[in-house]
């Protein structure tokens, strides 16, 4: 018998080499692809909400809202009486008739309109009373209870929620979120740095000086706050998208707009309902927007996109194509877009290459 320590680190390295083979060969089975669709529009796109492998709404600058019925092949612009110098940020549609959009500006330049006759007719259901405010994002946990978060007014971040489908929104009471910190905001960048699920439960992502992350277990109705150690320190930084698949494991990213190719300390990790969150030790470019396909994490921003088969741990580069903003219908790996500026509007193909 041989118990020389020579042997056993011989055998460990060799377990070591077997175990990353598989592990390469269960992610290079995989090929993907951004596929360009045709979109005639220089405007910057932040909204997307993909419904179903037919039906994607999009929403973005110089009053822009469109939707395509066929799997993107074609798409229809969706004109909003008193909105066409807004800048529509977000969007959350139900179906193909049925949508809520949200501006961001300052002070009125913030709105909230809705349709239920695929566009036709826009109401405008919510306008921004206060001279600081100013919204970032929208997010739905069925078709009639939703939540809208928006930047500090006196001290706190401004929520309201809706419980009739976006007819009406109240705001929560200062007092039931804890006080932002100086400097601290959210940011209107992919309409994702709010997020809900089920039962309930929501996030809201922060950024400037402090990046933070507030959650609620409640319909929105009470908050609590944790710090994170994302990049943060300067106006350009903090979280921009949080993506949870289950009550408990979340991932979030961002990182600096103005240094996208700064790579250090832009994925942050939960597994505790956003409680507490740590560091991902892994390298990514600054990404925008994050979120989830049947068994793959998908990261999208203005320096490229990346992909993770293992819950956030590693990731893979896809292409330096740049992004603001990402949509997956349910979990299908069958229904992923983004879209970016000057009307970029894509598809991923994700390729089992290995198939029997």
């Amino acid at each position: 018998m041989n118990n020389s320590p020579i042997f056993s680190k011989t055998s460990l390295r060799l377990v070591i080499v077997i175990l990353s083979i598989g592990y390469m060969q269960s992610y290079a089975q995989y090929k993907f692809e951004w596929q360009r669709k045709n979109f005639d529009s220089h405007a910057s796109i932040r909204g997307l909400c993909t419904v179903s492998e037919d039906v994607i709404w999009l929403s973005g600058s110089k009053g822009t809202v469109a939707r395509s019925i066929d799997k993107g092949e074609s798409w229809i612009i969706l004109p909003v009486e008193g909105g066409e110098n807004l800048d529509f940020r977000d969007i959350h549609a139900f179906d193909e008739n049925s949508a809520i959009i949200m501006s961001s500006g300052v002070a009125a330049k913030s709105k909230v309109y809705k349709t239920v006759d695929g566009g036709q007719n826009w109401d405008l259901v919510h306008v921004n009373t206060h001279k600081n405010g100013f919204f970032n994002g929208i997010d739905f946990w069925d078709e009639e209870n939703g939540i809208l978060a928006g930047d500090p007014v006196d001290g706190n971040l401004y929520i309201a929620t809706t419980s009739d489908g976006g007819d009406t929104w109240v705001k929560i009471h200062k007092s039931r979120i804890p006080t932002i910190n100086y400097q601290e905001f959210g940011f209107a960048a992919s309409g994702t740095h709010l997020r809900v699920f089920e039962e309930g439960q929501a996030w809201i992502g922060t950024g400037g000086q402090s990046a933070r992350i507030f959650y609620s277990q409640d319909w929105g109705e009470t908050w609590e706050v944790s710090d994170t150690p994302i990049n943060q320190g300067k106006a350009s930084t903090g979280v921009f998208s949080v993506k949870f698949i289950d009550h408990s494991f979340g991932l979030a990213v961002g990182g600096d707009y103005n240094k996208t190719s700064d790579a250090k300390n832009n994925i942050i990790i939960t597994k505790d309902k956003g409680v507490s969150w740590s560091l991902v030790p892994e390298h990514m470019e600054f990404r925008s927007c994050i979120d989830y396909a049947d068994g793959f994490f998908i990261a999208v921003g203005s320096a490229g996109s990346s992909y993770s088969h293992n819950n956030g741990s590693t990731w893979h580069p896809i292409d330096v194509m740049g992004f603001h903003t990402l949509s997956i219908a349910g979990k299908s790996k069958e229904a992923i877009w983004a879209a970016g500026s000057d009307g970029k509007i894509a598809r991923l193909s994700i390729i089992n290459t290995h198939k029997d």
